[in-house]
C-alpha cells in the first residue's frame, strides 16, 4: 500500500491557528534542516574535495611541465600562467564541460531518489511534509549546493594561481591584454553564464531523481544528456538544428574575453537555458504530485 500525504499541508483536526499548537505547513522540513542534511552526505564532502584540489592539481602539472607554448590554434592553455586570473579561466575551461556538469548532476540528481533508495521517502511525507513543499526545498538546496561548487572551482583557481603565477592583467590567447578591474567584471560575467548554462543539467537530473529510484541513474542520465548533446553538436550536417541543442552555447562565455564583449551567443544559450530547464521543473514537480510512493 502507498504511503501519501495530504496535499492541503494539514492534519485532519489540526486548529486553523498554528500559533505554536498547530499544524502548519511553513514549519515543516525546514531548509536548515535540508542543508545539513545533505551537506553530511559523502558525495557533497566528495564532490567539493575534487573541485577544491583540482587547481592544485594543475598548478602542479604546469610545475612539472613548464610553461605551455603555442600549439595550432591558439586556445586558453597557451596563456594559463600568465596570471591567476589567466589560471582561472583555463581551469574553468576545462571543467565546465564534464566535471561541472557531473558535480551539478550530482547534487540536483541525488536529492531525491536517494531518499527513495534509502526507503525514508515515504516517511517524510508521513510527517506529513506536503509533497510541493518537500520538492521545493530539496531543489532549493540542491540549487544552492549546485551554485556553490560551479563558483568555489574559479574562486580556489584564483587563489591557486595567485600562489603560482602573481596577480596579473588576462594576456588574451589571440593577443593583447585586459586590465585586471576589467577582467575581475568580466569574470563574473562568465562564472554568471555558467550558471545558466547548467540549469539545464540540474533541471534534467532533477525531473530524473523524482522519476527513479536510483540516485545513478539520475545523475547518470543527466550526463549521458551532455555527451550526446556533444557528439550531435559535431554532426555539421545538422546545420542550424544544433542551435537547439542543449550544450551548443556552453563555451559561448568566451565571448566575454573578446576586446569588446560579443552578447549575441550567451544571450542565445541563456534564453534556451532558461526555457528547457523551466519545462522540466515543470515536469518534475507534476511527475512527484501524481507518483506513487512506495519506498
Amino acid at each position: 500500500m502507498s504511503t501519501t500525504a495530504p496535499l492541503n499541508g494539514r492534519r485532519t483536526g489540526a486548529s486553523p491557528d498554528s500559533g505554536g499548537h498547530g499544524y502548519d505547513v511553513r514549519h515543516t522540513l525546514p531548509l536548515r534542516v535540508e542543508v545539513v542534511r545533505q551537506f553530511r552526505r559523502r558525495r557533497t564532502l566528495v564532490a567539493f574535495g575534487i573541485l577544491l584540489v583540482l587547481p592544485w592539481v594543475l598548478v602542479l602539472a604546469f610545475t612539472i611541465g613548464g610553461d605551455p607554448g603555442p600549439d595550432g590554434i591558439p586556445s586558453l592553455v597557451d596563456v594559463a600562467t600568465s596570471s591567476a586570473l589567466n589560471f582561472a579561466l583555463f581551469a574553468l575551461f576545462v571543467s565546465v564541460g564534464f566535471l561541472l556538469v557531473v558535480a551539478v548532476a550530482l547534487f540536483c540528481g541525488d536529492t531525491v531518489a536517494s531518499e527513495a533508495g534509502w526507503s525514508s521517502l515515504r516517511y517524510l511525507l508521513a510527517a506529513p511534509v506536503p509533497r510541493a513543499r518537500l520538492l521545493r526545498q530539496k531543489l532549493v538546496v540542491a540549487l544552492g549546493y549546485a551554485a556553490v561548487a560551479v563558483v568555489s572551482l574559479p574562486l580556489m583557481s584564483l587563489v591557486a594561481g595567485t600562489v603560482a603565477f602573481g596577480w596579473g592583467e588576462v594576456e588574451l590567447p589571440t593577443g593583447g591584454s585586459v586590465p585586471v578591474s576589467t577582467a575581475l567584471g568580466r569574470m563574473g560575467i562568465i562564472v554568471g553564464y555558467a550558471l545558466v548554462s547548467q540549469l539545464v543539467v540540474a533541471s534534467l537530473a532533477f525531473l530524473l531523481s523524482v522519476t527513479t529510484d536510483s540516485p545513478l541513474g539520475a545523475v547518470g542520465g543527466a550526463v549521458g544528456l551532455v555527451i550526446v548533446s556533444n557528439i550531435l553538436d559535431a554532426v555539421t550536417a545538422l546545420g542550424d538544428w544544433r542551435d537547439f541543442l542543449p550544450t551548443h552555447w556552453m563555451y559561448s562565455w568566451m565571448d566575454a574575453l573578446q576586446p569588446q564583449i560579443q552578447w549575441t551567443g550567451m544571450a542565445k544559450g541563456t534564453a534556451l537555458s532558461i526555457a528547457y530547464s523551466a519545462v522540466l521543473f515543470a515536469l518534475a514537480f507534476r511527475r512527484f504530485r501524481t507518483r506513487d510512493v512506495v519506498s
